[in-house]
């Protein structure tokens, strides 16, 4: 099997658009270029179709270099037959790929590998063969060389059958096909365990079957087995999975027939069981991992692309009681103008004295809103903001700060902000939040932005992948200002990388602004190959070409230059001009791509239009302080956190985060939440029911 039809097999698309694909991918282009500006050739494959070939295209080669390590050591071993070989170089799956395997593995020595020494294996085929005689009189002629009876060379004819069985790939394929259908998942709370386990309470005694249950409970599962608080079996009925053993290998019901039952017991119980059980939670560890990263994903790529207030005077807040409210100043484009600190909250309790500095700062700096971190004190200093009397109208804007302590401790923030400490780092990055989420999120490992389920349990070269992925996807999605960036998001857009980032800006910082995206060829390690990638997602606002503040890529700015010459118009003119551009059709440009003709198109009627929305101000019920304020039967608005596959966690104001489980999120059965709520999505709910104690409020959406 070739790749093409190994990718072909495992996804259900043309061969063409698969051939093309990969011949793409090969080349180095990446999947935001393919899929943007190369869809003649894919047959329009979205990012994600694209990513799974791409995946497909790692598991083949996991498969190919898989088949050439079990080759060469089995042939170091001199066991290598031609038969063999084929069998192995035509299995591109890996499960059975280690079942082949499984009887050149090197291991410890085993019950059976002693008993084959003592020259018990002759006994063995006798009795697995059924052919009749009696197991006692046969072990006779063994009784030699250490083996002190009957009964001992028998039972290490045993071991030996066991390990046959152990080993046989057919049986192997029945039992695991056993397993994955019926599985149990049981759980115990281990002794003395209780008070330390206090939260997997619900799995103290727990029992649900593997196809049943939810990957965000089997995690939960798995990190409480790895804690040391809970034991964890997952297998099925023991009596079915030794009959179908025993329908397997025996044949008859003499007395060699009742030794090689006998067997089959033992093969199970002590091998076979174990090792299927392992692999099944493998298995199911992996199956729950990729669910926890696809939320995940789904969660960043949300708050990726979540609205952005654009350049606007900021002055940002990030609250505190004790050590005050640090507050920064900042221009249109981020940058820090002036900082300090007030306390208006016990102990200090400064509150006019707060107010009249804000106002004073509001008036300074020509501040157009502001932003105050949903940490602690947030909703204390919201309170205070909104009776401080401004020169202005000011919208007043919750910021998710999750992150920005660590982004404000980090080597950026420290080369960003050196004469500051991480306090002024942290509200400057709450501020810079507000103006464009993207640019600054994409300074913060993913992971510690707070969003997903069970992230330190899954895979995490895995996780990095798929969120790397989604960092790729949403900054080209949204495209960068050439001549702002900093190499922080510079580095994700298409075709660059760290280096090329730091040389774009460091070529920024030399010559000046760049005036076209041709420029970019002068930029050190950028060539040709970079320059195609990249192209279209970076946009060079006021620059010599309307076309390099769109986009549409260069290689198509011919195409627009056609359709400027056939409607009598320039290319100034055209952009934004609906009602001409709608009388065009692909017929009319015959070389033209009928992709990429109405890309461009649909480019130049909305050429700088950004896809994400704009911000809007939130606020909370101001009746709410605590969860003791929060009452069963009220409807009030909250703000969504989190998103995972049980439901959705919700801000309504106060320091306990509501759950909308999802049950509640709609009348409609719900199996995935993100398909009903999304994010930082301002939603209005219903209380259902309080624990004060374990501080929990679960709720219901409805509709605002």
């Amino acid at each position: 099997m070739n790749l093409n039809e190994f990718v072909l097999k495992t996804n259900q698309l043309s061969e063409k658009s698969i051939a093309n694909t990969i011949q793409l991918l090969q080349d180095g282009a990446t999947i935001p270029f393919i899929a943007r500006y190369r869809k003649e050739l894919t047959g329009n494959l979205d990012e994600v179709q694209i990513t799974a070939i791409r995946d497909t295209i790692k598991k083949f080669e996991e498969c190919i270099q898989r088949q050439k390590s079990i080759c060469k050591v089995i042939e170091e071993q001199n066991k290598l037959s031609t038969e063999l070989q084929d069998t192995i170089l035509k299995t591109f799956d890996l499960t059975l790929l280690e079942d082949i395997y499984l009887p050149f593995k090197q291991k410890r020595v085993t019950r059976g590998e002693k008993a084959k020494k003592l020259g018990l294996e002759p006994l063995a085929k006798i009795i697995m063969s059924q052919k009749g005689g009696n197991p006692m009189q046969l072990a006779t002629s063994f009784v030699k060389n250490g083996i002190e009876n009957e009964e001992d060379a028998i039972q290490g004819a045993k071991d030996i059958m066991a390990e046959w069985m152990n080993e046989n790939i057919h049986l192997r394929t029945r039992l695991r096909n056993l397993f994955n259908r019926k599985s149990v998942v049981n759980t115990r709370i281990m002794k003395g365990k209780s008070l330390e386990g206090e939260k997997y309470k619900d799995y103290f005694e727990f029992s649900e079957g593997i196809t049943k249950i939810p990957s965000h409970r089997f995690l939960a599962i798995y990190r409480g087995e790895r804690e040391g608080i809970l034991s964890l079996k997952v297998q099925p009925e023991k009596d079915e999975a030794i009959e179908l053993v025993e329908r397997f290998f025996v044949k008859d019901k003499d007395k060699c027939g009742q030794v090689v039952k006998e067997t089959c017991k033992e093969a199970y119980t002590r091998l076979l069981s174990s090792s299927l059980e392992n692999e099944l939670i493998n298995e199911a560890k992996i199956k729950a991992d990729k669910d926890a990263i696809r939320v995940f994903a789904t969660n960043l790529k949300q708050l990726l692309l979540a609205a952005p207030l654009g350049a606007k005077r900021i002055l940002a807040i990030d609250p505190g009681f004790r050590t005050g409210c640090k507050i920064v100043c900042l221009d249109e484009k981020g940058e820090l103008l002036f900082n300090t600190t007030i306390f208006p909250h016990a102990p200090q309790n400064e509150r006019d004295k707060s107010a009249a500095k804000l106002s004073q700062l509001v008036q300074m700096y020509k501040i157009e809103a502001i932003a105050i971190g949903d940490g602690t004190a947030g909703r204390e200093t919201e309170n205070l903001i909104r009776k401080v009397k401004f020169d202005r109208d000011l919208n007043v804007y919750i910021v998710r700060e999750d992150g920005a302590s660590i982004y404000s401790a980090s080597a950026i923030a420290r080369k960003e902000f050196p004469d500051f400490d991480v306090t002024v780092r942290g509200a400057v990055s709450i501020g810079r939040r507000l103006m464009d989420p993207l640019s600054e999120l994409v300074k913060i490992d993913p992971k510690s932005i707070g969003v997903g389920q069970y992230q330190h349990e899954v895979d995490q070269k895995t996780l990095k992948n798929s969120l790397d992925d989604v960092v790729i996807s949403a900054v080209n999605k949204v495209g960068v200002d050439l001549n702002i960036a900093s190499p922080y998001l510079l580095q994700y857009v298409s075709g660059l990388g760290p280096g090329i980032a730091e040389n774009i800006v460091k070529y920024r910082n030399e010559v000046g602004l760049f005036k076209n995206r041709e420029e970019l060829k002068k930029v050190k390690s950028l060539g040709n190959k970079a320059f195609e990638q990249c192209a279209g997602f970076l946009r060079v606002t006021d620059g010599e070409n309307p076309l390099d503040n769109s986009a549409v890529h260069p290689e198509s700015y011919h195409l627009v230059q056609e359709i400027a010459k056939k409607t009598e118009t320039s290319i100034v003119d055209l952009i934004g001009n609906e009602k001409l551009l709608n009388t065009l059709k692909p017929s009319d440009f015959p070389f033209a791509d009928t992709f990429t003709f109405e890309d461009v198109l649909h480019e130049l009627k909305k050429p700088t239009r950004d896809p994400r929305q704009k911000a809007r101000v939130f606020e909370f019920d101001t009746t709410l302080k605590t969860i003791a304020d929060v009452k069963i039967g009220m409807k009030i608005p909250g703000i969504v956190t989190n998103v995972t596959d049980f439901g959705a966690f919700v801000n309504i104001g106060i320091k306990e985060n509501g759950l909308i489980h999802k049950s509640h999120l709609s009348d409609a059965y719900v199996s995935d939440p993100s398909q009903f709520i999304s994010i930082h999505e301002h939603v209005c709910v219903e209380v259902m029911e309080i624990d004060v104690e374990r501080k929990r409020i679960g709720l219901k959406k409805i509709k605002n």
